[in-house]
Formats: C-alpha cells, structure tokens, sequence
C-alpha cells in the first residue's frame, strides 16, 4: 500500500524529490603538468619541513644525556 513518510520540519525538504535535476554537471578540466608538478613540489616541501623539524627536535627533546661539562662564566671566577 502507501508507505508514510515521517514529517519533515521544513516543507522544501519534503518536496526535494520532485525536483530533482536529470541534467549531469560537466567533467573536471584535467590538471595540466605544471599544475601537477607545482603541487608535487609544494607537497615534498611541507614533507621536507616536517621531516626537518623532527630531526632538529628529536635531540632537544632527549632528557637522558647529561652535558658533559658545565659552563661557568669568566664573572663567576675569582678575580
């Protein structure tokens, strides 16, 4: 028989499906090769810098090496 919809609070939504569009958007322009090579490249420096920054970081970050000699200023010594 006649399956009942639940309401819906919006009317528009409700009648969305009378309208619906039989009309199928266009294809996507392909992306050129300096298009490809550009963000290839933007890609590899954000990879880079990441990569680097973990690489300055990672002995910054290390608490268990202790320095080798402390250093004392030249004001700290008797004159």
């Amino acid at each position: 028989m006649f399956r009942r919809r639940e309401p819906v609070p919006f009317a528009f939504i409700a009648e969305a499906d009378k309208f619906r569009s039989n009309v199928t958007p266009p294809p996507r322009e392909r992306a050129s090769a300096g298009q490809i090579m550009g963000r290839t490249l933007i890609g590899l420096t954000v990879v880079a810098g990441l990569v680097g920054s973990l690489l300055f970081g990672m002995p910054a970050m290390s608490a268990d090496q202790s320095p080798a000699h402390t250093q004392q200023s030249e004001a700290s010594d008797g004159r």
